[in-house]
Order: structure tokens, then C-alpha cells, then sequence
């Protein structure tokens, strides 16, 4: 099949360092031009990696060479994925966006029946669910190995110090409306059924920022035997470290996805926590840890991890081309998503702030 034809929008640091080194190492795209509001980026790029085209505007309609492409990848600011996106399909282009998908479940549906109507593919990048780490964590749910889940929890901390984008503290809620989408759609891929929202508790900035310290949401998830076990969600925004972590905690095993290093760890049951079982633990946690290490974390070392990246774009790719939506990053997960998001902002209850 023939290469797929795509305009990169949005130059900032994941569609420099994620959309277009994939779409570079796969022969399945041929990426035309390149596209930012921000003076002389645009043109620094492509003649720094060889485009053809660029465009230095704030908005598709003023692309003069659009009508080269088949597909548009986004990589802008939340704020401005709507209009970009809904321009892209009116010109009858397929359409890859960053999370978070929109920023209103309203604006959300009408992109999603937008495309549908105009039979375009539209997908987002849901990408850790494709992850090596992931990937073990599924084969291992498959073939029996943890045993009956007995509960999900989603962990993040997050240092304040990290590099961060310019525009979250313009988001509802801040990080949270920008980060807690990886969460949710993992959520989807690994948990056994469905989640029905039971709370989510907001702790106010001790910073006085939007993006509050922590967030703790509840979920109840029903298992295919009729159990409803718990899932829960805690994001820290004031840590002085960063860690991302889902883990299912199994009858006869526990399993850690390690999203930030691509590592998956599994432990076995440790029955009455003896000594010999903590050393065990302890031995099998290292030894896991720093085995995976020769292979994801000299990648990171050498900017090579993708993080399933790659796949994503590959499943966009096979989409356009069959016409079939892509499982894991259709429309329907970006809305599904979304609607995630609005569940915690519209019902999530505020704490009180400290008291000196």
C-alpha cells in the first residue's frame, strides 16, 4: 500500500520527539510539511530535516499546499485541538490528535460524528496501552497468571520541577485534564469489565495553582464471575519525584506496570509475609527491574523508546487505509475518554484547603 501523505501541526516537544521520529523510521508515511503559529519554527524544521512544505499560521484553512496531504497528525495545544481538528475533517482529512482529545464532551461528540458523517478516520494517541510493559501485563492477564483480580490501583506522582508544557495551568483542573487520560484509557485496556465512578476527592494546590496537589477518584469494576472489586485512581502534582504506576493486584500474583521505564514486574503471592518471602519478593523485584533495564532503559538512554508510539501510528495508518476504525484509538476510546474526564470535573468533591 502506498505511503500515507500527512501535514504535522503543532511543532512542540511530542510531535518533535514522538509523531514525527515514528512516522521517519516507518515506511508507511511520507510526511509533506510541517505546521506552526510560532515565527520561524516551522521553516527551522523543515530544512533542518528535509520537508517540503511548511506553514507559519494559526489555523488549516491558511495552508496553501493542504490539498497535498491525506491525513493530518495534531500536536497543539489542547485548547486549539477543536477547531484544528474539525477544519482538517471539513477538508475531508483523516486525523491523528494528542490527548486530551477536546476540551468539552459537546465538542468531543460533534468531531466524532463530524468524521463519521464525512467517512474520515479520526484516532488519538492512547499510546502507553501498546507499551512492552503492557503487552507482558495482557499476556500474562490471558494465560491465567494473577489469578481473580481483587482490585486496580493507578498511581501518579508528579514533580512540579519536570519539563512541562507552557499552557496546562489554562486546562480545567491543570495536569490533571492533561495527564489523567493516559490513566483512563489503561484503565480500559487492563481492567477485567466495566468501571462505574463511585467519588473522586480534589485536595486543593498548596501552591496556589489550578492543577491541585492530588486527586483520589473510585471506581467499582464488575468482573465477568459477578464480582465488583475496586479501582482507584491517586495523582499527586506536588512530588519531588515522578512516577507513573498501574498495578493489579491478583489472587496468586501482583503486577506493576512501570510506565515511565517500560518495566513490568511480577510478584508472586507472598502467603504469610515471612522472611523468606520478602527476600524472595525483594530478589525477584531486583532482578526483574534491572533485567529490563538492558533493554528499555538503555533505549531511553539513547532516545530510541517509543512507548508504543509506533503502534499507534501504525493502527492510524491501517485504519485510513482499510477505512475500518483503529481498536484502542477510535474515535469512540478518544470520546470514551473524555467523558472520563468530565465525570471527575463535574462531580469531584473539593477539600478544604490547609489552615495555617
Amino acid at each position: 500500500m502506498s505511503r500515507l501523505k500527512v501535514g504535522a501541526v503543532g511543532l512542540g516537544w511530542v510531535t518533535t520527539h514522538r509523531h514525527l521520529p515514528v512516522m521517519r523510521a516507518s515506511d508507511h508515511f511520507d510526511v509533506v510539511g510541517v505546521i506552526d503559529r510560532s515565527p520561524g519554527k516551522a521553516a527551522a524544521l523543515a530544512k533542518s530535516s528535509g520537508y517540503r512544505r511548511f506553514a507559519e499560521v494559526d489555523a488549516l484553512d491558511k495552508v496553501s499546499w493542504l490539498d497535498e496531504v491525506d491525513a493530518i497528525t495534531v500536536g497543539a495545544s489542547p485548547g486549539a485541538h477543536f477547531p484544528l481538528i474539525k477544519s482538517a475533517l471539513d477538508a475531508g482529512k483523516h486525523v491523528l490528535t494528542e490527548k486530551p482529545f477536546t476540551l468539552d464532551v459537546r465538542e468531543g461528540k460533534e468531531l466524532v460524528e463530524l468524521a463519521k458523517r464525512r467517512n474520515l478516520i479520526l484516532s488519538v494517541v492512547h499510546n502507553f496501552q501498546f507499551a512492552s510493559c503492557t503487552r507482558k501485563l495482557e499476556h500474562d492477564v490471558r494465560r491465567g497468571a494473577l489469578g481473580a483480580i481483587q482490585g486496580i490501583t493507578a498511581v501518579q506522582l508528579g514533580n512540579p520541577r519536570r519539563r512541562l508544557p507552557s499552557w496546562y495551568e489554562q486546562l480545567p483542573l491543570g495536569l490533571f485534564y492533561d495527564e489523567s487520560p493516559h490513566f483512563f484509557y489503561m484503565l480500559q485496556k487492563v481492567a477485567p469489565g466495566p468501571l462505574t465512578f463511585l467519588r473522586s476527592d480534589v485536595f486543593p494546590s498548596t501552591r496556589g495553582l489550578v492543577t491541585p496537589a492530588s486527586i483520589t477518584t473510585h471506581y467499582s469494576c464488575k468482573c465477568a464471575d459477578g464480582r465488583s472489586v475496586p479501582v482507584t485512581v491517586f495523582m499527586h502534582f506536588e512530588s519531588p519525584v515522578s512516577e507513573w504506576h498501574v498495578s493489579l493486584l491478583g489472587e496468586d500474583a501482583f503486577a506493576d506496570l512501570d510506565i515511565f521505564r517500560d518495566i513490568y514486574l511480577r510478584l508472586p503471592n507472598d502467603g504469610l509475609h515471612t522472611t523468606s518471602s520478602v527476600v524472595r519478593t525483594s530478589l525477584l523485584t531486583t532482578l526483574q527491574h534491572w533485567g529490563q533495564h538492558c533493554t528499555s532503559g538503555f533505549r531511553h538512554l539513547a532516545g530510541s523508546l517509543r512507548y508504543g508510539n509506533d503502534e499507534v501510528f501504525e493502527r492510524f495508518y491501517h485504519a485510513v487505509r482499510t477505512g475500518t476504525p483503529a481498536e484502542g484509538i477510535s474515535a469512540a476510546d478518544a470520546l470514551a475518554v473524555l467523558e472520563r474526564q468530565h465525570e471527575v470535573l463535574d462531580h469531584c468533591n473539593i477539600l478544604g484547603s490547609v489552615k495555617p
